[in-house]
């Protein structure tokens, strides 16, 4: 297995090698469309020279997981132009101040909106992609044909990409990575976890995160294996009947969603599930179905994967052969890579150096090393509750939001089955008016990060001697009140306003 050094090292070697390999699959029109690995490297080349004649800076990229997306991406990085890679569907108000914190001056993916916004519009660089000649490559390339030679194709410099951590306040960071640290990624899962170039990849997840960006993608394209580019999260339901594919990358929410609705393909072998804690029961219920199921533990500071499992107990996990784990004595899990650790947060030197000390990382979750040398996670050190679909909602600041409605009452929030759940010491006549007061509060954050339950005590909650609240015992087994059921807000979030 190749550990390739950057974006424009994987597109040379891998179009050498195998030129007519089929590299990316991708739907128009009700049909399913390739695109050679020679293809795909002559695409980038040819968009990447257009995109440095612009004079852009920094592009930001909405991520909507197309063809045009992934070579723009390659593209707008092999120009050695600063790529911040964007949620297609946040709204302007997030986008217009992450386009501003990254010191972005160009915007690809709606040219609208970049005007709206007041940015430039990185114009349209790529035609149909149902014709080759569209992308600037022969329409006729063949094993056969001459192509162009690896050297001199690409610029020496790539420039970073920044991705944001899935956070859902001001605590998301846009952190700084290099397309070596994610090629250095993808070739960690590849020793652990190799695919073979006869194997299909389904690309199911957002590009503008890590998880989906190494393990949707570059895990693929790094094996020769072909990657296919679902449609959306309108065809979840279809997408792995219409590909076909022999492998999977999903976190818990997509992978549960796609057992409950019996959407996995025949050909399907091998699931990596990530991003987030799955729960055994949906692990069990995929070994049911014939699935190898994988799980993996990273973080976009990392580049995405740190460590893997890949037999026997799934939450014992094979540390990746680029990453060096130790435990702290209190516990929380330390990661060293020189190859695939982050830059730094953008802009961010003070919050850098309180996580990234002398090259190791404080990930702020915590774990214990086997005698087997297996990582387990037995938890989180920070103050987190990571979703089902690796979103991460900061506590502080949620549980403040949640104070400004209610007002200074005894409560606390804790994570229960990967959702926010309250628990509140409050006598039976507030509740009625607080239960009003928290479907206002809640209305301003999308369903899957509003309260899933609230859970009233009789008691104080337990506090420590400096009046903390003691969140670990309310976890792990405090006695409460049958909760109530999932509230109703009737919130219904749009794509962008």
């Amino acid at each position: 297995m190749k550990k390739y050094d950057g974006f424009a090292d994987l597109l040379n070697s891998r179009s050498d090698a195998h030129p007519d390999a089929p590299a990316l699959l991708y739907e128009q029109q009700g049909r399913i469309h390739t695109l050679s690995y020679l293809q795909l490297r002559d695409a980038v080349q040819a968009s990447s020279r257009r995109i440095r004649s612009t004079g852009c800076q920094c592009i930001g990229i909405l991520c909507d997981g197309t063809i045009k997306c992934v070579i723009t991406i390659f593209a707008s990085v092999l120009a050695g132009i600063q790529t911040v890679l964007l949620e297609e569907s946040a709204s302007e108000e997030l986008l217009a101040r992450q386009l501003h914190d990254t010191q972005a001056d160009t915007l690809w993916g709606d040219t609208e909106l970049a005007q709206e916004l007041g940015f430039r519009a990185l114009e349209e660089l790529i035609g149909n992609p149902a014709d080759g000649s569209s992308f600037g490559v022969s329409s006729a390339c063949s094993g056969s044909q001459p192509h162009a030679p690896a050297s001199g194709d690409f610029p020496e410099t790539a420039g970073d990409l920044l991705f944001f951590t899935s956070g859902t306040t001001s605590r998301s960071k846009a952190v700084v990575l290099s397309d070596r640290s994610l090629t250095a990624s993808a070739y960690n899962g590849s020793c652990i976890l190799p695919l073979a170039e006869k194997d299909r990849l389904l690309c199911m997840l957002p590009l503008n995160h890590v998880f989906g960006f190494v393990c949707s993608l570059l895990w693929g394209l790094a094996c020769g294996a072909s990657v296919s580019l679902g449609r959306g999260a309108r065809h979840y339901a279809d997408d792995p009947v219409f590909f076909s594919p022999t492998v999977l990358s999903a976190v818990p929410a997509l992978l549960a969603f796609l057992l409950r609705h019996n959407a996995l393909n025949a050909q399907l072998r091998t699931v990596l599930v990530g991003a987030g804690n799955c729960p055994p029961s949906i692990l069990e219920l995929a070994r049911k179905n014939g699935l190898h199921v994988c799980f993996g533990y990273g973080m976009t500071e990392t580049s995405s994967g740190i460590a893997l499992s890949i037999e026997g107990d799934p939450y014992a996990l094979t540390i990746c052969p680029l990453n060096e784990v130790q435990i702290a004595p209190d516990g929380e899990i330390l990661v060293r890579s020189e190859d695939c650790m982050m830059k730094g947060y953008y802009r961010q030197p003070e919050m850098t150096a309180a996580v990234l000390e002398n090259g190791t990382l404080h990930t702020g979750d915590l774990g214990r090393i086997d005698e087997n040398g297996r990582l387990h996670i037995t938890g989180r050190k920070k103050e987190i509750i990571v979703l089902s679909d690796g979103t991460k909602i900061f506590l502080p600041e949620y549980e403040a939001a949640i104070s400004q409605a209610i007002g200074e009452q005894d409560f606390a929030v804790i994570e229960q089955n990967q959702q926010p759940v309250l628990v509140i010491h409050a006598d039976p006549a507030s509740r009625p008016v607080l239960l009003q007061k928290l479907k206002a509060a809640m209305a301003r954050y999308p369903r899957g990060q509003q309260l899933h339950d609230i859970l009233f005590r009789d008691a104080p909650l337990p506090r420590t001697s400096t009046g903390k609240v003691r969140r670990w015992e309310l976890q792990t087994g405090g006695r409460f009140q049958v909760p109530f059921s999932q509230m109703e807000t009737g919130h219904s979030p749009t794509a962008r306003k």
